[in-house]
């Protein structure tokens, strides 16, 4: 069967081409504007869990840096804590340091003083002689330091005596105390002070300024750790 250009059947054929041509050019731009459509949602599929995944990440971070600056804050205060309490502690040492050199050194300057001494003196004859009223007063010694007193050189030159001197008074008292029990000697060891011994040397009893002083600051330093607490914490 043939056909002419001008003929119903090239006709039908040439409509079948052109339906045909537009058919795929319908499906070409839907499936085109499909795919478009799913690149789209793909990106923005992707965008979204770019846009999550950095939300998480920085969260995290910000976690993290709170964690972190918590944990400076907290090793800061410690070593602040720590930073005072040190200096608290040395501060406290060094005023019970200085304290005790204070007391030292007062006990040290009023037992340097002749008239100090003449009253500690009177004061343990005294004690001596109030025993001796009981009838059981044992024998007194009193030692001085070396150069203070020597009895018999003293009544032999008494015109070496320095009227208001240490020796002078031991001199001016020594016959009365004698008959209380109480006799005067010296000690080489002894730099101040006096030395009581009682029973010929079997009870010696040293009032040194050393020995005053730590006598006094075993009753004065629980006082002062006491007012330091309460006024350095």
């Amino acid at each position: 069967m043939s056909s002419s250009d001008g003929s119903p059947l090239a006709g039908l054929a040439s409509s079948g081409v052109e339906a045909l041509i537009e058919r795929l050019r319908d499906e070409g731009v839907a499936s085109g504007r499909a795919e478009a459509e799913r690149i789209v949602a793909e990106a923005r599929r992707q965008a979204a869990d770019i846009v999550q995944e950095a939300q998480v990440q920085a969260e995290e971070a910000q976690r993290q840096a709170r964690e972190e600056a918590q944990r400076t804050r907290a090793a800061g205060e410690e070593a602040l804590r720590v930073a005072m309490r040190d200096t608290v502690l040395k501060m406290k040492g060094h005023l019970s340091t200085r304290f005790s050199e204070e007391v030292r050194r007062l006990v040290a300057a009023d037992m340097a003083q002749e008239a100090f001494l003449e009253r500690l003196i009177l004061e343990v004859a005294g004690r001596a002689r109030r025993e001796a009223g009981m009838g059981d007063a044992p024998r007194l010694e009193i030692l001085l330091p070396p150069g203070v007193v020597a009895l018999d050189e003293l009544r032999r030159r008494p015109e070496e005596l320095r009227e208001g001197s240490l020796s002078h008074f031991v001199l001016s008292v020594a016959d009365s105390l004698l008959r209380d029990g109480v006799s005067f000697g010296t000690a080489a060891d002894l730099t101040g002070g006096i030395r009581i011994r009682l029973h010929e040397g079997e009870i010696q009893v040293d009032l040194t300024p050393e020995r005053v002083a730590e006598v006094l600051l075993e009753h004065l330093h629980p006082r002062f750790r006491a007012i330091l607490e309460g006024t350095v914490k």
